[in-house]
């Protein structure tokens, strides 16, 4: 069954193509810093604010979810009826502005309250910059040009490590989050000047919620995609949040040392897997899209022995080693994932079929993971002691074979219910 088919209109007048993706990159760079900043200010955290586990859990996965994932649709949707450029950027300024209330924290409840608005301003950002690369890249390179806007998720991550370790080793942990919350500040006004929106067609009726939600609810591909995202998302979130713990608790690394290392990890691997997968995707998915779902699950499945060697080894160079490879594989997803969702749908429903996505992977995946990770290891310290957060990572590692499971299922969907562009 041959999909139907919905015309591209050419790319708005204006800033190029890749400056606007460019902006766009600086912009989820600035996201990712701030969500991934807590993890290595971790340790300080909680010794100053007299925090354990399960409540760092809460603090870096359900307090930022909770908002973040079910926010997200309805600013999606107000992105697609109005500006999606203005949406982003108040976005920027709102989380920018709770992160730097996060250095202001006395209590758990204090710091719990700043990450839901950062959560709130964050749920504007990523859904409708997904629609914006949509209206300004064509669909032959689409896959490949959200993997370089992904490219935000390791070098976000990699620079929230290294400026938060340095920053806390230097000053301190509240200074840390007051400078990464200025700078968002700052460039806020500079992305608006250059990202604008593409010329709405007058003649098509305004995207309606209803429809979008309905169309996506038929889609078998929509769901296998979204639940294999988010059962990949619990481990990955969960790890990218403990993994500096882990450093520091289990391979003895100190805060410094363990800024290095994570890092380093973060930015060679995730940034190589990024662009891959996207390449392959769009590569391969050219004469079977079910490769969309293929190339991310193949990445999984070759993940978990590396993974699970990593948190055994007490080896730090070997696990460097071991970290590095899977963290390539596991960020396969994110370019034939996104770019896929963006293809069972319209153009105008772009944004409104990305947030629904991101509501399910986010929700379970962010809000779920992390905590899960962090209550896991402290059931587990009466038996482990410091070596409980080993075995938590370990026992998830399953949640990888699960989504490698869903994707493949997702192939026979994708290739009858891809809206193809001419």
């Amino acid at each position: 069954m041959q999909a139907k088919s919905t015309t591209e209109t050419p790319a708005p007048a204006g800033a190029s193509r890749h400056l606007v993706l460019g902006m766009l990159l600086l912009v989820y760079v600035f996201n990712f810093v701030d969500r991934q900043i807590l993890s290595i200010l971790a340790a300080p955290i909680q010794a100053d604010l007299g925090l354990d586990d399960a409540q760092m859990g809460m603090l870096g996965g359900l307090a930022f979810a909770i908002l973040y994932s079910t926010l997200g649709v309805p600013l999606a949707w107000v992105a697609d009826r109005t500006s999606r450029s203005w949406v982003i950027t108040g976005s920027l300024v709102v989380w920018s502005v709770f992160t730097s209330a996060c250095a202001l924290a006395t209590g758990f409840w204090h710091i719990f309250l700043a990450r839901l608005g950062v959560g709130v301003g964050e749920a504007g950002g990523v859904a409708p910059s997904y629609a914006v690369i949509g209206d300004h890249f064509p669909s032959k390179s689409r896959a490949f040009a959200l993997s370089v806007y992904s490219l935000g998720i390791p070098l976000g991550s990699a620079a929230g490590v290294l400026a938060g370790g340095y920053v806390a080793q230097a000053v301190d942990w509240r200074t840390a989050f007051l400078v990464v919350g200025l700078c968002g500040i700052l460039i806020a006004p500079v992305f608006k000047l250059v990202v604008s929106d593409k010329p709405r067609c007058t003649t098509r009726p305004a995207v309606r919620f209803s429809d979008v939600a309905r169309t996506l609810s038929r889609k078998r591909s929509f769901w296998f995609l979204s639940f294999g995202a988010a059962s990949s998302s619990m481990l990955g979130y969960g790890v990218a949040f403990w993994l500096p713990s882990l450093l520091q608790r289990s391979f003895h690394l100190s805060l410094v040392e363990t800024s290095w290392f994570f890092g380093a990890v973060l930015l060679l691997g995730g940034t190589t897997g990024v662009l891959t997968g996207g390449a392959l995707a769009d590569r391969l998915g050219k004469a079977d899209r079910a490769w969309y779902g293929r190339v991310p699950a193949l990445g999984f499945v070759c993940a978990v022995p590396l993974y699970a060697g990593a948190i055994w080894t007490s080896s730090v160079p070997l696990a460097f080693l071991l970290f590095l490879l899977p963290q390539v594989l596991a960020y396969f997803w994110l370019g034939p994932v996104t770019g896929a969702i963006q293809h069972l749908v319209d153009p105008p429903a772009r944004a409104t079929a990305s947030a629904l996505f991101l509501l399910i992977n986010n929700l379970i995946g962010l809000g779920g993971g992390i905590y899960a990770l962090g209550a896991l290891s402290k059931a587990l310290a009466p038996v482990w002691g410091g070596d409980s957060l080993r075995y938590s990572m370990l026992f998830a590692l399953i949640l990888y074979l699960l989504a490698a499971l869903l994707m493949t299922l997702a192939g026979p969907g994708l290739r009858k219910e891809w809206v193809e562009e001419k």
